[in-house]
């Protein structure tokens, strides 16, 4: 039986995801966050790994909250680059196991014409999106033969608050909700990308990775979808970026290209609408909060 240890298994929206798959495809599986220890020190986090002896492990912790990481970027260096960092060196050092390492669409400018391929120019616009450029950088860097990076970007699923539930949520007692409409990127299952991701790890795939559903859509379009798939009144009103004002730059055009995932699987992933509707279906017909 093939072991897995998952960084933020245990309460993070793609970790528990993960955790779920691996466990449904017979993996052993073991979770580690922030409640069992500082896993920003070296000491604490080398001794977990060596107790895990993992096969592969996937490191799904992360500073996620954009805006704030404009005012602590040392926080999001921390956990977004030294973290990674350190897991491909004590992971070089003990000589075995295979690194799954998470990234973004954020590392992007935004500025283009075409999906983002992985060997596109990375520019980011915003710490956390030069914060998780230096981790998938220093992750190559060290581990260059046993790791890989997928880059996903707007999550949905269940298990944790997201954009989806959140729209859903104000849905019910609204009769209207605003909506950024000029941003458009890649919504993703994270269930898809679980198995996307375990399927990379069982043949220990290395290098850069995009990992999404297939088509695009702006956040508009994603809520409009997820309220009407819901059977919801609420309007959609679309609105600009500037209409609602954040601390960090967004990529305007954030669509990866997951061609590469695709040849792979030997499939294209499939539309974000279909991964939409099974999320929304198994929400309504389990405990999961949609």
């Amino acid at each position: 039986m093939p072991k897995a240890l998952v960084l933020g298994g245990a309460t993070g929206l793609l970790g528990r995801a993960l955790t779920r798959v691996l466990s449904e495809e017979g993996w052993g599986v073991e979770t580690l966050g922030r409640a069992d220890g500082d896993v920003t020190n070296s000491a604490f986090l080398a001794k977990r790994l060596a107790k895990s002896a993992a096969d592969v492990v996937f490191n799904a912790v992360a500073w996620t909250r954009v805006d704030d990481a404009e005012e602590r970027p040392r926080q999001a260096r921390l956990l977004n680059c030294a973290l990674p960092d350190t897991l491909a060196h004590i992971l070089k050092s003990m000589g075995q196991g295979h690194l799954v390492h998470f990234s973004t669409d954020f590392v992007f400018s935004g500025q283009g014409e075409h999906a983002w391929r992985e060997d596109d120019t990375p520019a980011p616009l915003s710490i956390y999106g030069l914060t998780k450029l230096a981790g998938e950088r220093a992750v190559l860097k060290t581990l260059p033969g046993r790791a890989c990076v997928l880059r996903t970007a707007w999550l949905f699923g269940p298990g944790r608050k997201n954009f989806v539930q959140a729209i859903l949520h104000k849905s019910r007692t609204a009769d209207s909700v605003e909506v950024v409409f000029d941003q458009t990127g890649s919504p993703t299952y994270t269930l898809d990308l679980a198995r996307w991701s375990l399927a990379l790890a069982a043949k220990r795939a290395t290098g850069i990775w995009h990992a999404v559903n297939s088509e695009q859509a702006n956040w508009a379009e994603l809520a409009a979808e997820a309220i009407a798939l819901a059977g919801g009144a609420c309007q959609v009103i679309p609105i600009t970026s500037e209409q609602w004002p954040q601390k960090a730059r967004r990529p305007a055009w954030s669509v990866l290209d997951a061609t590469k995932l695709g040849a792979f699987l030997g499939q294209p992933p499939r539309p974000w609408p279909q991964a939409l509707r099974d999320y929304l279906h198994n929400a309504f017909h389990t405990d999961d909060d949609a």
